[in-house]
């Protein structure tokens, strides 16, 4: 069996989208899994929209998700000699021929075919002329006008294309820039592609990419077109919809893991199982079981499986892609309280993040400001007193371990005759600013002995100033 070869040729005209970005993890995957290769080609022929940008942000996007390349980037007007040298066996083996008709004269013909009832096409005007090359002529590819061409698909099955319906389409246009059908057949016979897995928005191009491939004797690729990505109402999707660019998943506090899990089962299913680790989806990836149907983009499930993906992932991994999100909340996360700790705390409570960043900032601020409503329910008169015990107790501590956190709790209930939920909550609104964190042991071993004392004043303060 050959070596399997997939490409992602992305156009540079804008981010890459949510849509693009599956078919680039589903032709990687199989790749990996085939161990074969995985091609990246820029396909840059629309040179008023392609800019260095969408390119950088392609490599970007991919990177972060992860996906590496074999072979590329190649670049296609850097391969404009390539083209013409198919070109022109094309024209010298009478599968291809100059056109000059005007634009004005083809609207015309279409609207000809429009009002006869048929679709609106060239009529071959230039087809047997055998004319020269003329400045602004085009170059069309002399399709078959009887017969028909069949797709076989591995994803939609057989389809069947009628070749009178075909009209003679153009293979360069009269600038010299090849159009895609013919570009992207002459890259994937030059770059030894064998499977081609996109979007099912190209089935309409594959009978004529095919015309192509056997006009210059070269054997068809694997085709398989995979379904849009729709919204949740069921259309195409778009903003209103969520975002739809990868790199805005990753500003929003997303794992790359999280989201290459979740592109992958839009529209693909290994049994029922929904978490999958990145060497698990290059163990068990297929073709096979990419669906007929859309995938349907759904933010909450790709924000719970994010959450699942920060539980599983090892805590030390997190530290890189979490410090751009406590650095904008003026964090460092090499200084003040354990980062071991303080991630291992937070995990649990985390959907993404950026999630995490903001709840983290009560371990590491110098000063805590507390919410209203926290404050008003908590930091009472009544507070005061047990708030004031467990400081004494605290302050002679020697370490803060589980052990003495507990003996000093146990101290201030006996002395208070409170319970603990009585004690705890006020304390925690006073250690962080809010109602709800982290367990009040841990939080209090984190952030250390004079933090945690610093603190519990402030707050007795606070308290002192309202019974004032």
């Amino acid at each position: 069996m050959k070596q399997v070869i997939t490409r992602f040729p992305p156009s540079p005209t804008g981010f890459l989208h949510v849509g693009n970005a599956r078919t680039a993890v589903f032709n990687w995957l199989y790749a990996r899994h085939m161990q074969g290769k995985f091609v990246l080609r820029i396909e840059d022929t629309d040179r008023q929209r392609s800019t260095q940008k969408a390119i950088d942000v392609i490599f970007e996007s991919l990177e972060w998700l992860g996906i590496d390349w074999d072979e590329g980037p190649f670049y296609q007007t850097q391969r404009l000699d390539i083209y013409n040298e198919y070109l022109e066996k094309l024209i010298q083996s009478g599968h291809a021929y100059y056109c000059t008709c005007t634009p004005e004269e083809i609207e015309a013909m279409r609207k000809k075919a429009m009002a006869s009832g048929g679709k609106p096409r060239y009529d071959g005007t230039c087809r047997d002329k055998d004319l020269a090359k003329t400045e602004n002529a085009v170059v069309r590819f002399k399709a078959p006008q009887v017969g028909t061409t069949v797709v076989e698909d591995v994803i939609k099955g057989n389809i069947v294309f009628q070749n009178d319906e075909l009209d003679d389409f153009v293979l360069v246009r009269g600038d010299g820039i090849p159009t895609y059908n013919f570009a992207v057949v002459i890259d994937d016979i030059t770059m030894n592609v064998n499977t081609v897995i996109r979007g099912d928005d190209h089935v309409m191009n594959t009978p004529k990419q095919m015309l192509i491939y056997k006009a210059v004797s070269s054997p068809l690729p694997v085709f398989g077109h995979v379904p849009m990505v729709l919204g949740k109402d069921r259309t195409r999707f778009s903003k209103r919809h969520g975002a739809v660019s990868v790199t805005a998943y990753r500003d929003m506090g997303y794992l790359p893991d999280a989201m290459l899990n979740y592109l992958v089962r839009l529209g693909w299913s290994h049994g029922d199982q929904e978490f999958f680790s990145r060497d698990e989806l290059i163990n068990v990836f297929d073709i096979e079981h990419i669906g007929r149907s859309a995938g349907v983009f759904d933010p909450e499930k790709l924000l719970a499986l994010n959450a699942d993906h920060i539980q599983a992932t090892p805590t030390v991994e997190l530290f890189k892609p979490l410090s751009p999100f406590l650095i904008k909340h003026g964090i460092n996360i090499e200084e003040g309280p354990d980062a071991q700790s303080v991630i291992e705390t937070l995990k649990p409570r985390s959907k993404t993040l950026k999630d995490m960043a903001e709840q983290a900032i009560f371990y590491y601020a110098d000063d805590i400001t507390y919410e209203e409503q926290a404050a008003q329910k908590f930091l009472k008169p009544a507070a005061l007193e047990p708030m004031r015990v467990l400081t004494d107790q605290l302050e002679v501590l020697g370490e803060f371990t589980e052990k003495n956190l507990e003996d000093a709790f146990k101290a201030t209930m006996e002395q208070t005759g409170l319970k603990l939920g009585k004690i705890a909550q006020p304390v925690r609104v006073a250690l962080t600013g809010k109602t709800a964190s982290p367990g009040i042991f841990e939080i209090i071993s984190i952030i250390g002995k004079d933090r945690v004392i610093s603190r519990l004043k402030k707050a007795i303060c606070f308290i002192e100033g309202l019974d004032g």
